[in-house]
């Protein structure tokens, strides 16, 4: 059993990493913000040690850590994933110095392993998947963050000698991903026998289901030794799926006889034809391979949909035709 801090555990991915990391019965301590939304934890509140802090506070973080003693520490905090999160300063403020923040603050009380959470907007638009070696070329307030995050948790890496890795995530989903995404969206319009407002149906991504992101975090937070100092990982199946290609995934698994309304929604900024993920230095470090499929994925995802309580919140969220 491990000691273990979380920032960003109210979020979808920070949310299943914390329910991974009790089912495999670590003593879980999440750092969240003041006037946190409990959504996602609330039937776990009583299974974790929740601590309300500022991320931008070094002092008050350092006296947590000091207290709690970690082994492991998973920073997920994050502003900006999303469009209607734009605004610059909070971008900066939880992404960057939040980051310093926790990092200074965890550096001087100690650590087994410190897991910061990249994002594969730091490469920006590729013509291929790009490595970790790549320049990164971020093209927004949020890539711009990330990636000078990515590179803070490298240079304290190999300044004070300590376990610090960065996971550059493509694009997770599954339970509890943000009601109005592309993948609940489409879920939901399918139990009713519809499609949803769509984009272009060239634009693609790397889908990773989320235990296999869960997964990574800990084998890595495991293995440790293994990572170099300050090493960044990029985490994706490697397998890149067109907006066309999971409509008919999901055409064909609620029945859809409808045919799908292509550009009937407006295509945002950070659309692209070619979102690829080379994962190549994660799976040669630790021997790692994807377990879910795109299809397995789904219908997982339905199933937790329709089984685990939340399809209401779902339905009064998404997009509906």
């Amino acid at each position: 059993m491990k000691k273990v801090i979380i920032t960003g555990a109210t979020g979808f991915v920070g949310a299943n990493l914390t329910r991974a990391l009790l089912r495999q019965r670590h003593d879980v301590h999440l750092f969240l913000r003041f006037g946190f939304n409990p959504w996602r934890i609330a039937d776990i509140v009583n299974d974790v040690r929740i601590h309300e802090v500022s991320l931008t506070n070094e002092e008050q973080l350092t006296q947590a850590i000091k207290e709690i003693k970690p082994d492991w520490i998973f920073h997920l905090a994050v502003h900006g994933a999303y469009s209607w999160q734009s605004d610059v300063y909070k971008i900066i403020e939880t992404n960057i110095t939040g980051t310093v923040s926790l990092v200074c603050a965890a550096v001087k009380t100690g650590f087994e392993a410190f897991i910061n959470t990249g994002s594969s907007s730091e490469y920006g638009y590729n013509s291929n998947a790009p490595k970790e070696s790549d320049c990164p070329e971020p093209n927004s307030y949020y890539a711009v963050a990330k990636t000078s995050a990515t590179m803070f948790c490298s240079y304290m890496a190999k300044q004070h000698k300590v376990n610090i890795s960065t996971l550059r995530l493509y694009s997770a989903y599954g339970p509890f991903e943000e009601p109005n995404r592309l993948i609940p969206t489409l879920i939901i319009n399918g139990l009713y026998g519809k499609l949803p407002v769509l984009v272009r149906p060239d634009i693609s991504r790397d889908y990773i289901y989320i235990d296999d992101i869960t997964d990574i975090y800990t084998l890595i937070a495991t293995k440790n030794h293994q990572s170099e100092l300050g090493a960044i990982y990029n985490v994706g199946t490697g397998v890149q799926t067109s907006l066309r290609e999971i409509v008919e995934i999901t055409r064909a698994m609620f029945k859809i006889n409808d045919p799908p309304v292509w550009g009937s929604m407006p295509e945002r900024i950070w659309d692209t034809d070619i979102w690829r993920c080379d994962s190549g230095k994660l799976k040669e470090t630790f021997l790692w391979n994807y377990r879910y499929s795109l299809e397995d994925g789904l219908k997982k995802t339905r199933e937790w949909l329709e089984t685990g309580g939340y399809l209401s919140k779902y339905e009064s969220n998404c997009k509906l035709i």
